[in-house]
């Protein structure tokens, strides 16, 4: 570029930047509007931002409420606080607890150093009991990261804030509420602890707030709780019982809430009434599946991810800013426009033959690295056809598993059934003593019912067809678990699933749980299911001599390829923790194939 480009582009470059518009000056005015809003305006502002959240129009909600939280930072206390939570409370319902964490904290903060100063009096804010919700909604938040990602530090953050709560000296009604439902999560906390004595003492204490409030909805919801601890503890009477009483204080009420709490109290019922060999299980378990599948909201489901790239604060407060000043600006911009693009074409222009030349220069590098990629592909190609080679022989396994296990069960038991039951009718037609051989049949019939059972259980879990996942995997660590060793479970909230999906994420942590026994010598073991953000997180631990991954990991004997095989063609993700003398840590992450939605009659 001789001197005379240079002064040229020089002067370009001037005459576009001094036509730009001046950003400082429009963002000070419209941000000054914004501060002159008085306080009847700020109180209407966060009243309408509340009935959208209330909505679950979460990403507006949250939109709006990151302006209305700045134009009330230093004119209205009670308005920032109130903000602060509510936006708290939205990255709380989406499932983004770390960033629910830092406004909760920051309401916290702020209001024990501004208690003193705050104007209690003015449109009746009661500083109280914002610090006593921020409390609660810590202990919740950091109670879902324990139950995520199992890490110490989240359990003592969880206690410390529930406690903070209970040690609350307000007795009023809104306060007990908070208690009660303090009291509520503990047991839940101690349950996954299995501290069920403690569980029992705090559930109980949460039902009997709720009794005396009259509050039925949530009194189920403590039920709920407490049956689910003799659920744990093998007292499925009991257990059942609890369930109904549960069952019957919200019969009436109709309330998205009250529906949820339905479909849990169903789910738990089920399988109390299965263990009690109550087929009757298997109604209420399909009325608690179609009512998670009415209610399931998928769009709420990573929408965090969406705000938070396109709306910090900083990012929402410009663009109300930007739509603000738009009119005045428009001219100027485009002008601005006009002059960018014309400079990119000089530029362009300038600089066109020096790319041509480097182009030039790099085609021999470009064809030879052209060549290299073609090889990586056709190694991938290959090796994509091993694993979908090796995947259809596993689908085939598993279809023709599937249809023999039903067939057994489905029609070979219920014509043995059958055949048993005209045996027994025959016995009424003697009038003296009944022949020897009748005896002999029903006995063999009944034994013949029982390996056909069995049989039918070691192709496809009958438990995993009729309840599905949750339930096959307590019912397989109860299977497994003897003297030796103890399989442990803990799964979070689940559903049904695509029936084919499910049978493959079980045969996954069958095969890990068939590798404990075998190998691990471990004494205990654990299952960790959960579901986030459309995806399945499993996590199977043992305390056994572990294994060096390097030597034994292409070995045929552990399962792994097929395992690995599999989970790649789920498009999930595989990773194995452990080393010699230190057990094992296999975490396995699925995206979730949903189950075909059915209506509710």
């Amino acid at each position: 570029m001789n001197f005379k480009d240079k002064i040229f582009l020089f002067l370009f470059l001037v005459i576009v930047f001094k036509t730009l518009p001046n950003r400082k000056e429009a963002v000070s005015n419209t941000a000054s509007f914004y501060m002159q809003l008085n306080d009847s305006t700020l109180i209407e502002k966060l009243q309408d931002i509340n009935k959208v959240y209330e909505e679950k129009k979460f990403d507006l909600a949250l939109k709006e409420a990151f302006v209305l939280l700045d134009s009330s930072r230093n004119n209205n206390r009670e308005i920032f606080y109130k903000t602060n939570y509510l936006i708290g409370s939205i990255f709380y319902e989406t499932l983004s607890f770390k960033d629910g964490i830092k406004y909760f904290r920051a309401n916290v903060n702020g209001l024990l150093k501004d208690s003193l100063l705050l104007d209690t009096n003015k449109f009746n804010f009661d500083s109280n009991q914002l610090l006593l919700q921020n409390y609660l909604r810590l202990g919740s938040s950091y109670h879902k990261l324990k139950e995520r990602e199992f890490l110490q530090k989240y359990r003592d953050s969880t206690l410390y804030y529930y406690n903070k709560v209970i040690d609350f000296n307000d007795l009023d009604n809104s306060s007990l509420e908070a208690k009660a439902k303090t009291y509520s999560n503990l047991s839940a906390f101690y349950i996954n602890d299995s501290l069920y004595d403690l569980a029992e003492k705090y559930v109980n204490l949460s039902i009997s707030i709720h009794k005396s409030n009259n509050d039925k909805l949530n009194q189920a919801a403590g039920l709920g709780n407490l049956a689910s601890i003799y659920l744990i503890k093998e007292d499925f009477n009991l257990a059942k019982k609890i369930y109904l009483e549960g069952l019957d204080l919200i019969k009436n009420d109709n309330s998205a809430k009250a529906i949820r709490f339905k479909a849990s109290l169903y789910a738990n019922l089920s399988w109390a009434m299965y263990k009690l060999k109550d087929y009757k299980a298997y109604e209420f378990q399909e009325i608690s599946y179609d009512i998670k599948d009415e209610l399931r909201d998928t769009e709420i489901r990573g929408i965090v991810k969406t705000i938070n790239a396109e709306y910090d604060v900083d990012t929402a407060k410009k663009l109300v800013l930007k739509e603000e000043e738009n009119k005045r600006l428009k001219n100027q911009r485009t002008f601005g426009s006009l002059g960018i693009g014309g400079l990119i074409i000089i530029i362009t222009l300038l600089y066109a033959l020096n790319f041509y030349k480097l182009r030039q220069k790099n085609l021999s590098l470009q064809l030879s690295q052209t060549q290299l990629v073609q090889l990586q592909n056709l190694e991938k190609i290959k090796s994509d056809s091993q694993v979908r080679i090796l995947n259809a022989t596993i689908d085939g396994k598993e279809s023709e598993r599937k249809q023999i296990a039903e067939t057994l069960h489905d029609s070979v038991s219920a014509l043995l059934s059958s055949a048993n039951l005209h045996l027994q009718a025959t016995r009424g037609l003697f009038k003296g003593e009944t022949p020897v051989e009748i005896d002999k049949t029903q006995k063999i019939i009944k034994e013949a019912s029982q390996t056909i059972r069995d049989l039918s259980h070691t192709l496809v879990s009958s438990v995993l067809l009729k309840f599905g996942l949750k339930y096959a995997i307590k019912d397989m660590a109860d299977k497994y678990s003897n003297s030796q060793i103890k399989i442990d479970t803990r799964i979070g909230e689940t559903r049904r699933y695509e029936q084919n999906f499910e049978i493959k994420a079980y045969n996954i942590i069958q095969e890990f749980i068939n590798n404990i026994l075998k190998h691990s010598k471990a004494e205990t073991a654990m299952i960790k299911l959960d579901e986030a953000d459309g995806k399945l997180y499993l996590r199977i631990s043992d305390d056994g001599i572990g294994f060096d991954k390097k030597k034994v990991i292409s070995k045929e004997g552990l399962g792994l390829n097929q395992i690995d095989a599999r989970i790649q063609m789920m498009q999930g993700e595989f990773n194995i923790d452990t080393s010699l003398k230190n057990g094992t840590v296999v975490k396995v992450v699925l995206p979730i194939l949903e189950k075909i939605k059915t209506n509710l009659a």
